[in-house]
C-alpha cells in the first residue's frame, strides 16, 4: 500500500508539472509574450511600472504563495485522503486557469479600470509561470509548516505587500470585485 500510494503521489507532481506546462502553451498561443518585451530578463523587479508582471518576481509574487497556502487548506479539507501530489496538481490546475484568466482582455482590462494598475497589459510567459512556482512553493510550505506558522507568515506578507506597494493579495481581490474609490485614491498616492 505505501508503494502504491507513493507511486500516486509522484503521478500528482508529474500531472501537475504537464499542468502547468500545458498553461505555458495556452498563454503562448493567446500570444502572450514569452519575456518582458524590454529584452531583458530580472530575478527581482521592485518598481511598480510597466516591468511589472514581466520578470522572474515582484512584489505580486507575495500574492502567489499566499494562493499556495490557501490552496493548500482548500485542498487539505477538501480532498483529504487524496495524497500531496494530487492535491498540488489540483492547486496547479486553480493556479493556471487564473493566470490564463488574468492575461485575458476581460480581466487586463478590468484591472486597468478598477485598480490602480492603469498600465497594467498583462504577464509574460516568464511570469505567469513563475507565479505558479510561486504559488507551489507556498503549497509545499504550507504542507510542512505548523498551522500557526503559515498563517503568521500569510498575514506578514500581505502587510509587507501593502506597507511597501499599497496593495497584496486581499485588496487586489477586493479592488476586482467590489471596487472602493478611496481605495484606489489611497493607492495611487504611493
Amino acid at each position: 500500500m505505501w508503494r502504491t500510494r507513493k507511486r500516486m503521489n509522484r503521478r500528482g507532481f508529474i500531472l501537475a508539472a504537464l499542468i502547468a506546462a500545458a498553461a505555458c502553451a495556452i498563454l503562448f498561443l493567446m500570444n502572450r509574450p514569452p519575456i518582458c518585451t524590454c529584452g531583458r530578463v530580472e530575478l527581482w523587479h521592485g518598481a511598480l511600472d510597466s516591468g511589472n508582471s514581466q520578470h522572474i518576481a515582484d512584489w505580486y509574487s507575495l500574492s502567489h504563495v499566499i494562493h499556495g497556502f490557501l490552496f493548500y487548506a482548500g485542498t487539505r479539507w477538501l480532498l483529504p485522503r487524496r495524497p500531496q501530489g494530487a492535491r498540488l496538481a489540483v492547486a496547479v490546475a486553480v493556479e493556471s486557469a487564473w493566470e490564463i484568466l488574468e492575461n485575458s482582455p476581460l480581466i487586463i482590462d478590468r484591472y486597468r479600470t478598477a485598480t490602480i494598475a492603469l498600465g497594467y497589459s498583462g504577464d509574460s510567459i516568464l511570469n505567469s509561470m513563475s507565479d505558479i512556482g510561486m504559488m507551489a512553493i507556498g503549497f509545499l510550505f504550507a504542507a510542512r509548516a505548523p498551522v500557526r506558522m503559515t498563517i503568521g507568515l500569510g498575514i506578514a506578507l500581505e502587510l509587507l505587500a501593502l506597507a511597501v506597494i499599497r496593495d497584496n493579495l486581499t485588496l487586489n481581490v477586493l479592488m476586482l470585485t467590489f471596487p472602493v474609490d478611496a481605495v484606489r485614491e489611497w493607492q495611487a498616492a504611493l
